[in-house]
C-alpha cells in the first residue's frame, strides 16, 4: 500500500451529539502494525452504547490534544498482515469488536490484534455482520464464562433489557446453545414482539419486574443477566434470584449497592466487560477470536440471525452523528450500522 494518510472521524471535546463539532472529520496517519496485527479496510461499523458513553465522558472537562477515534464493531477486508498474524491473509473478509485502548474503527483503515478477529459470516451483508461482534462476545462471555452456564442445565435465565443489542443476541445464543428457560424484559409492544422473535420463552415487563416475572409463574430464577440498569433493578434482582443463583451485569453505575443483600441466599455477582481480555492482554485473549468464529458458524448454519434494524449509508461525521443519536434515544430495538458505501 502506498497510502500514508486516511480519513477518520473523532472528537476532542465531550459535547451533545447535536453540537456541530461533537464528531468531525480529519486526516490521520495510517496505523503501524504490531506483530499480531491486521490492517483492515473498513466496510461497515456499528454504534454501541460504549461509543456514546466514551464520547460524552472522555473529554468532559478538557480538550484532547489529538482527536479520539471511536468505533469498535467492524467488518472489512484485510490489506496487510503483521509478522505473527498467521491465521489470516490479505483479502480475508473479517469481523471483530476491537480494543478500547486503541484508536477505533471510525476510519478508512484500522489496525486490530488478529487474536480477537474471525472471518465474517458468509451469508450476511457487511452491515448485518458489523452489528454482531461486541454484543455476541458480551453475551457469550457473560453467560458461559462469567455465569458458567452449561448446555444441559434445565434452569431459568432472566435477561433484563431483552430488546437491545446485547439482549437480542444473548436470547438467541441461550436458545441455541442451552436448555434454559429464557425470560427477557421489554415494555413496549414492539419490544416484546422483537424479544419473542429472538426466541425468548417468556417476556416480562421491567417496569414492574418482580410482579411481572411471578405472574409468569416463576417465584425465582437461577441466573440473571442485566444488560440495562444494574442500580435501578438491584432490589428486584435480589428478590428474584434463587438461592445459590448467579447475577451478571454489564452496566456500571455511580454510588454503590448493598452486596450483603445477596449473602443469605449465597448468591454470586460478577461483572462482564468485553474489553477485559484485550485491555489486559490476558492469556486467553485469543478466545475472543474463537467465540467469533463459532458465532459466524452459527450464523452461516442459520441458527443465529443478525440483530440489524437500522442501516445508514456513507462514512461521514453526519452519518455517525445520526447513529449516535439513535443509540442515545433509548428507543432502539436491535442495532444500527453504518455502511461505508454510499
Amino acid at each position: 500500500m502506498n497510502i500514508d494518510n486516511m480519513k477518520a472521524i473523532g472528537f476532542k471535546e465531550s459535547k451533545l451529539i447535536q453540537d456541530p463539532t461533537s464528531l468531525f472529520e480529519f486526516e490521520m496517519a495510517l496505523p503501524q502494525l504490531n506483530e499480531f496485527d491486521l490492517l483492515v479496510k473498513i466496510s461497515a461499523v456499528s454504534i454501541n452504547p460504549a461509543d456514546t458513553k466514551i464520547r460524552m465522558r472522555a473529554a468532559a472537562d478538557k480538550t484532547l490534544e489529538q482527536p479520539r477515534v471511536l468505533g469498535f464493531d467492524a467488518v472489512g477486508v484485510v490489506v496487510a498482515v503483521g509478522s505473527n498474524a498467521t491465521n489470516f491473509q490479505v483479502g480475508d473478509r473479517v469481523f471483530y469488536a476491537g480494543d478500547v485502548t486503541r484508536p477505533g474503527t471510525n476510519s478508512e483503515y484500522h489496525a486490530v490484534d488478529s487474536r480477537i478477529v474471525a472471518l465474517a459470516p458468509k451469508r450476511l451483508t457487511d452491515a448485518e455482520s458489523a452489528v454482531l461482534p461486541l454484543t455476541s462476545l458480551t453475551g457469550w462471555e457473560a453467560m458461559f464464562n462469567r455465569l458458567k452456564i452449561t448446555p444441559d442445565e434445565r434452569k431459568t435465565l432472566l435477561i433484563i433489557g431483552g430488546a437491545g443489542g446485547v439482549g437480542s443476541i444473548s436470547i438467541q445464543l441461550a436458545k441455541q446453545l442451552t436448555n434454559l428457560t429464557i425470560i427477557a424484559t421489554g415494555s413496549r409492544p414492539e419490544s416484546q414482539e422483537w424479544i419473542k422473535q429472538m426466541g425468548a420463552d417468556y417476556v416480562a415487563d421491567h417496569h414492574n419486574l418482580i410482579h411481572s416475572v411471578r405472574e409468569l409463574g416463576f417465584d425465582t430464577v437461577d441466573y440473571i443477566f442485566n444488560t440495562a440498569d444494574t442500580l435501578g433493578h438491584w432490589d428486584s434482582m435480589v428478590e428474584l434470584i434463587a438461592p445459590q443463583g448467579m447475577i451478571s451485569s454489564i452496566v456500571e453505575f455511580d454510588g454503590g449497592v448493598d452486596l450483603s443483600k445477596l449473602q443469605g441466599k449465597s448468591v454470586g455477582f460478577i461483572w462482564e466487560l468485553m474489553f477485559t481480555r484485550s485491555i489486559y492482554k490476558t492469556e486467553d485473549m485469543y478466545k475472543q477470536g474463537d467465540i467469533l468464529k463459532q458465532v459466524a458458524n452459527l450464523v452461516d448454519s442459520g441458527r443465529l440471525v443478525s440483530t440489524l434494524t437500522k442501516e445508514i449509508y456513507g462514512f461521514s461525521a453526519d452519518t455517525l452523528k445520526e447513529g449516535h443519536a439513535l443509540v442515545e434515544s433509548g428507543t432502539m430495538i436491535g442495532k444500527v450500522a453504518i455502511d461505508f458505501e454510499e
